[in-house]
């Protein structure tokens, strides 16, 4: 089995991410690819995992999810575009709340200092 590289982030060591601050995401087309060989090849998740060193549980994540996104996931499951765009509203609504926070105190500073 061919050897992939470049696809570990330098915060990924050993297969094992230390951090999740650290842990970066892994090239699409490795994800695509890797799923790809899960679904074809006769050897185990467990072997392909080992193989490409990676953890099981992260070589069934990209499985699983790339049956969400091929339209095969369960009732709630988000594909991978859907999960994308909550996190970003998430970020923006965060975003709000503080702005929405700041523009609170504002207004209570000048409405006192008016006083």
């Amino acid at each position: 089995m061919p050897r992939f590289r470049g696809h570990r982030s330098k915060g990924v060591h050993d297969g094992h991410a230390h951090d999740e601050a650290e842990a970066q995401e892994v090239h699409p087309e490795f994800k695509a690819e890797t799923v790809r060989l899960v679904r074809e090849s006769p050897k185990t998740l467990a072997e392909i995992a080992r193989d490409l060193d990676l953890t099981d549980s992260a070589l069934r994540a990209w499985v699983d999810q790339a049956s969400v996104d091929g339209g095969h996931g369960g009732a709630g499951a988000l594909t991978t575009t859907e999960r994308a765009e909550l996190v970003r509203l998430r970020r923006e609504n965060e975003v709000l709340r503080q702005e929405r926070e700041i523009l609170k105190k504002a207004a209570a500073f000048f409405a006192k200092e008016s006083t």
